[in-house]
């Protein structure tokens, strides 16, 4: 590394000029990475089906939430490549450049997904290169800021890990406003293209700060001799240990970008005089985050000081009790929609109060602690161990999403029984044996297909499920498109039987979406052998001024094309057998919230028996630098 820069602090109880560089930075990194982040869920769900020459089937919402949170959990992986990359072989610096390179080819490749290759690949290849090149930045920026303080200047930390944050919700805060409106009235090209960009622009000012940064150089092996000694293994074991336990917030926090999402689509999006796009919801949290940090710092933690010292970790455990009641606020919310009601987005708007408060208490302090927790030479690996603990919680998530999933077992049918023609497309039917694996008996069931795409799934005891959507359909259409309550529709479909004799169930999505199911021939609800329709209540008539009002999205633009060139390619098969998921509506969050609980309470007996022990760099106390740290 070129001698023309520093390696050390100089003393100097001033701000470092290095920090508006990795401000700036942050901000504009935040935004690239937020924005891809907040439509990622909605476009698995929504668009991505319809980004190739020809409509595939949609992503269900319980594998896009399992996909989302791989995702995060490996952006929080690839810290610990980044960190031991810097602090071994190139430092910080170089570090952070050479993968934000490769974070901006992840934006790329996004912004061309239905343009170049296969979308869902390019999909792939544009999340992976984001993980590795944001993961492995993360921990040397965060670490990057310690390095520009000595112990002259080092009461300044807090202050501006707390800028640091700030910078890091007011880029957040502006591109998941921005982004799902570029999502739905311009397209995922554009919407996955700006952030591209403005990671490009981060790159650029931190590249611009070079001269003003502090780099500490890499310590090569002798680095990893300490973190192998007794004494660095223990270092890295007691805050491991502690991390281990905040994982289970994280597990709760990243929902805001799926699951939170998701239910947004269920509730009245008008709020404030604003009617808001559900994947905009994400940004209340920035924007609480820049209010709640001085609050905190300048109100609340004072005030509390008074009569109970807050030690870093008692804040960590406030924060885990206080997010668990943000959970619950979104169960119950849950509970309202699974009802068949259609509560405020005020709710989501109080939970992410609760949320946010429950972050600054957690997320800020964890920053503080892992920086002053590591011994000098390990302060990456040591923040890497941080965002691992955010890993973990996503890989949580991601396996309960994949656990609660149940199969689809006609997907895996082979053979083909007969075919026909659609115009200048292939039209062929396939036979499953069912539960009992024989063909011609009273279980099987029938796929038909026009080319790719199943069109019709036909199984036992059809045509009463039919009967039965007729029903809701006319009770809705008698009641102004409202769909009937739980108990009102299973008292309506009493007296109908699947095709083994059991009563059929219906429940309820939201106020417009509903799922009538038979419990197959295996007669026990919630496995692959459920079997029957998801419907849609039926359209009302619009008002004077509403035929339009959808018209001009990116999406509906595109669902035309697509009927125009292949009317067969949009067709929606509503009958299902199997491919629902065994934790539903709101049991699914309550899952989470005594999850947290249970982590919280035990957190507190770990808190008590941690030993803290704080490690500061040293300063560079030549005359020279004495003297330049004098006129800083």
């Amino acid at each position: 590394m070129s001698t023309s820069y520093r390696t050390a602090a100089v003393p100097s109880t001033r701000m470092p000029g290095g920090i508006p560089y990795i401000i700036g930075n942050e901000a504009a990194e935040r935004f690239s990475f937020y924005g891809m982040r907040a439509i990622l869920v909605v476009f698995m769900t929504q668009y991505l089906y319809v980004m190739g020459p020809q409509a595939t089937e949609p992503m269900t919402e319980a594998v896009a939430n399992e996909k989302y949170h791989t995702f995060v959990a490996a952006v929080y992986f690839f810290p610990i490549v980044g960190a031991l990359l810097a602090d071994i072989i190139t430092g910080k610096y170089r570090t952070i450049i050479a993968l934000s390179i490769v974070y901006c080819l992840g934006h790329a490749a996004l912004a061309m997904m239905g343009s170049i290759g296969k979308a869902e690949n390019m999909l792939f290849l544009g999340l992976s290169l984001i993980a590795i090149g944001s993961g492995g930045i993360k921990p040397c920026v965060s670490a990057h800021v310690g390095d520009q303080f000595g112990k002259s200047n080092a009461h300044l930390l807090e202050k501006v890990y707390n800028w640091f944050y700030f910078s890091i919700n007011t880029g957040a805060f502006i591109s998941m406003m921005a982004t799902p409106w570029l999502l739905q009235w311009y397209g995922p090209h554009l919407a996955f293209g700006i952030p591209g960009i403005l990671m490009a622009l981060a790159t650029l000012v931190f590249w611009m700060g070079r001269h003003k940064f502090i780099h500490v150089p890499a310590k090569g092996t002798p680095f990893l001799r300490e973190v192998f000694s007794r004494a660095g293994l223990m270092a890295l074991g007691k805050v491991s240990a502690i991390f281990a336990f905040v994982a289970m917030f994280w597990a709760l926090f990243d929902q805001t970008g799926s699951s939170w999402v998701l239910q947004a689509y269920n509730m009245n999006l008008n709020w404030l005089g604003i009617e808001w796009i559900p994947s905009q919801i994400q940004s209340f949290n920035s924007a609480l985050v820049l209010v709640l940090i001085p609050v905190f710092a300048f109100v609340i933690y004072p005030a509390i000081n008074k009569v109970f010292p807050l030690t870093p970790l008692r804040k960590i455990s406030i924060g885990m009790f206080v997010a668990v009641a943000s959970f619950a606020i979104i169960a119950v919310a849950q509970q309202i929609i699974d009802g068949g009601g259609r509560p405020s987005i005020g709710w989501q708007a109080g939970a992410y109060v609760i949320l946010t408060a429950a972050e600054v208490m957690v997320s800020i302090t964890c920053l503080e602690f892992a920086y002053t927790q590591s011994p000098k030479t390990m302060k990456s690996v040591v923040m890497a161990l941080f965002l691992m603990s955010v890993t973990l919680g996503n890989v949580f998530a991601a396996v309960v999403n994949a656990r609660i999933q149940l199969p689809d077992p006609t997907k895996v049918t082979d053979g083909v029984v007969a075919e026909s023609k659609v115009g200048a497309r292939e039209k062929s039917e396939k036979i499953h044996p069912g539960m009992d694996g024989k063909e011609g008996t009273e279980d099987d069931i029938t796929m038909s297909y026009i080319g790719t795409k199943r069109v019709r799934t036909g199984f036992p005891g059809y045509a009463t499920v039919e009967s039965a959507m007729k029903r809701i359909d006319d009770w809705s259409k008698a009641n102004e498109g409202a769909l009937p309550a739980l108990e009102v529709g299973n008292t309506m479909l009493a007296d109908l039987k699947d095709a083994w004799g059991a009563p059929l169930r219906y429940y309820l999505f939201n106020t417009k979406r509903y799922r009538i199911t038979s419990d197959g021939p295996d007669k026990t609800p919630g496995t692959e052998w459920d079997m029957g329709f998801q419907g849609n209540a039926p359209e009302m008539k619009k008002g004077d001024g509403d035929e339009d009002k959808e018209d001009n999205t990116w999406l509906a633009k595109r669902i035309r094309e697509l009927a125009a060139s292949a009317p067969e390619s949009i067709s929606d098969d509503s009958a299902f057998v199997g491919g629902q998921t065994k934790l539903e509506g709101a049991s699914y969050f309550w899952f989470f919230t005594w999850m947290m609980f249970g982590t919280a309470v035990v957190f507190v007996v770990a808190a008590k028996l941690y030993r803290s022990k704080t490690y500061l760099h040293d300063e560079d106390t030549s005359a020279a630098a004495i003297d330049e740290g004098t006129t800083v």
